[in-house]
């Protein structure tokens, strides 16, 4: 895809993000939380792994778009977004955007939830009845339901297929969409250091060291924790599950018998905010804002911004300019963030953060910078460097010095 098509994209995606923020563009209805679009790019850079599924060439897809009207998009979703907080909630938010600044429908979105990503037949049924109704697109949210996906895109090429938070594509009709959430996670781990009394911090987490995306997510949180407060602990306890209610209840209570006087999470429920509210301390949510979840415990949440994402992938499919690359932004690109922090945060907290941001910013601070000690006492990186987003994204099945996963 040429400079010109790209330019033009990204100032129609910025006009529609305006228009949707200013005025609505005629739809009525206020979308709730972070899915206010602002400072989005249409297009990141391809920096998660790419894995070309046939043809043994990524070739960028020509197409001649598909009128607006005739536009169906279709979402598996995990859970339901009616629970009003966590991960399906923040990419239903999304998904809310995209339709309010694109002007579609409601018939024009078709939603599959509660569509475990651990079966594989659930996920195929559930691809399977929105190409029968007729999306053009397909999101499908979770790690889980990468494969399966990857599977229907070869078999329905005339489909688009864009996944979010896995690292497989085919450079055709099969995307990957993700960011640089570390990012924010370092930020939140300031937070963290700075509140803790007991020098234990808990972490909730979905899977173990074998998965990147929720390790590297723990790896930054210690390390912003370390770049303030390097006596902390971080103590994790993993459920092996990307939704699992009754386990990150246990887990979370379990850190808070510990003592853990601050709970992090790479969870979907609010299990470990309201428990920390309930036990006096402090909590730090994911995914959407969970300070309406527990107003005295939550010190700042990081968030996701999914809105803008969806509307420039819907948008390249209407006009014709998909091009079949992989999406992952950053803070630069307002795709992460985290909270406003709450006001009992104790004195400091926010400049330290505010001086933190600006270093990722600016690229002075890449969060997973120079030589790492990790908790076997090996390193990682080397001096002067950097790791690269292929690393950080597949590569990081390691914690960080101050870490100990809690059996």
């Amino acid at each position: 895809m040429g400079k010109t098509k790209i330019g033009n994209i990204r100032r129609m995606v910025a006009l529609l993000l305006g228009c949707a923020l200013l005025t609505g563009c005629g739809n009525t209805g206020e979308v709730d939380d972070y899915a206010t679009n602002i400072g989005y790019e249409t297009r990141g850079s391809n920096g998660t792994t790419q894995v070309v599924q046939s043809g043994g060439i990524s070739v960028p897809t020509q197409t001649a778009g598909i009128p607006k009207e005739e536009i169906k998009v279709g979402v598996l979703h995990l859970s339901d977004p009616a629970e009003g907080s966590g991960y399906t909630y923040t990419h239903d938010l999304g998904i809310q955007g995209m339709q309010q600044n694109l002007g579609l429908s409601d018939d024009q979105i078709v939603r599959k939830i509660n569509v475990n990503d651990g079966d594989a037949k659930a996920t195929r049924q559930a691809i399977q009845e929105c190409i029968d109704d007729g999306c053009n697109i397909i999101f499908t949210t979770s790690w889980g339901y990468m494969e399966t996906t990857a599977e229907m895109a070869e078999e329905y090429p005339d489909v688009y297929f864009s996944h979010g938070t896995g690292y497989m594509s085919n450079g055709k009709n099969f995307n990957n969409y993700f960011g640089r959430i570390y990012q924010a996670r370092y930020l939140s781990g300031i937070v963290a250091g700075m509140n803790t009394t007991s020098n234990k911090i808990g972490y909730v987490a979905a899977m173990d060291s074998t998965n990147s995306e929720v390790t590297g997510g723990i790896d930054a949180f210690a390390l912003g924790i370390y770049s303030v407060n390097p006596d902390a602990k971080v103590y994790v306890k993993v459920t092996n599950s990307w939704y699992d209610p009754e386990g990150e209840k246990a887990a979370a209570q379990a850190l808070l018998d510990m003592g853990c006087d601050v709970i992090a999470q790479h969870c979907d429920t609010v299990y470990p905010q309201t428990l920390a509210q309930e036990k006096g301390v402090y909590s730090i949510g994911y995914n959407s804002d969970m300070s309406k979840d527990a107003p005295q415990s939550c010190l700042c949440s990081v968030v996701w911004n999914w809105s803008a994402y969806y509307t420039a992938a819907v948008q390249s499919v209407i006009d014709g300019s998909w091009d079949g690359s992989n999406y992952y932004g950053g803070m630069n690109e307002n795709l992460v963030s985290i909270t406003d922090l709450a006001d009992f945060c104790v004195e400091g907290t926010k400049e330290k953060v505010e001086e933190a941001k600006k270093q990722i910013l600016s690229g002075e601070n890449g969060v997973f910078d120079g030589v790492i000690e990790t908790n076997t006492g090996e390193t990682v990186g080397k001096e002067g460097t950097t790791l690269d987003d292929a690393t950080i994204t597949g590569g990081i099945n390691w914690y960080f010095k101050t870490v100990s996963v809690v059996e």
